[in-house]
């Protein structure tokens, strides 16, 4: 739990690069003992979530690696188009529904300006992706390899607060897997997925202190 929540904050920016995780307040905060907290914490370091820090004995929130994402991108897209190629020939009429009502959602939570329900929504519907696909545990593998990813997306949405090109982007997929036409839903998803590309590219330039390389100098704030 201590794991998922601390992923959780760094992934959705509430912990920011540079911040950093002390385990005495943590255990505090979560009543846990120091231990659990340091294994948790381990975890995320391993992730390449966390480093340790220069000045002390401790740990912080690690910035985003760009050497990272490349393979992660690719690795998410040779799975998500994949899926969405089973989706395309054995999607019935009741999930073709229920990835439409997923798409509502994300307007939904467009119109509100709701951020985190965005996110939500959008997981939510890359999951249904793989279940409609019949292999719901392709979405548990991309899982494990998108965190980074998945903090460049959201560090977009909090720079940006743009979420109306992904929402299209996820209608043109579901118009493709109604209309049983596998090949251009492999397409549109992998052009969905390469967008994020030119979102880091962007942010590298906007945020700069928020993405290292591995001879870039310590981060200091």
């Amino acid at each position: 739990m201590i794991h998922r929540d601390l992923r959780n904050a760094i992934v959705s920016f509430r912990r920011r690069p540079g911040e950093t995780l002390a385990e005495r307040p943590l255990a505090e905060a979560y009543g846990a003992s120091r231990p659990k907290v340091r294994q948790a914490i381990n975890r995320l370091a391993d992730e390449q979530l966390v480093e340790r820090h220069p000045h002390h004995q401790g740990m912080r929130v690690a910035r985003i690696p760009l050497r990272a994402l490349p393979e992660a991108g690719e690795m998410r897209k040779a799975l998500e188009t994949r899926v969405v190629r089973y989706a395309a020939r054995r999607a019935t009429p009741d999930q073709i529904a229920r990835l439409r009502a997923s798409v509502e959602r994300q307007r939904a939570c467009e119109t509100a300006g709701d951020i985190d329900g965005f996110h939500a929504a959008d997981e939510a519907f890359h999951a249904l992706l793989s279940e409609v696909a019949g292999h719901p545990g392709f979405w548990d593998t991309v899982g494990r390899i998108k965190a980074q990813i998945d903090r460049c997306r959201r560090l977009g949405l909090l720079v940006f607060g743009s979420m109306g090109p992904a929402i299209e982007e996820h209608d043109a997929l579901v118009a493709a897997i109604a209309a049983r036409e596998p090949d251009r839903a492999a397409a549109l998803m992998a052009s969905h997925l390469d967008g994020v590309a030119g979102t880091i590219a962007t942010l590298r330039r906007v945020v700069p202190c928020y993405f290292y390389e591995p001879d870039d100098p310590p981060f200091s704030r």
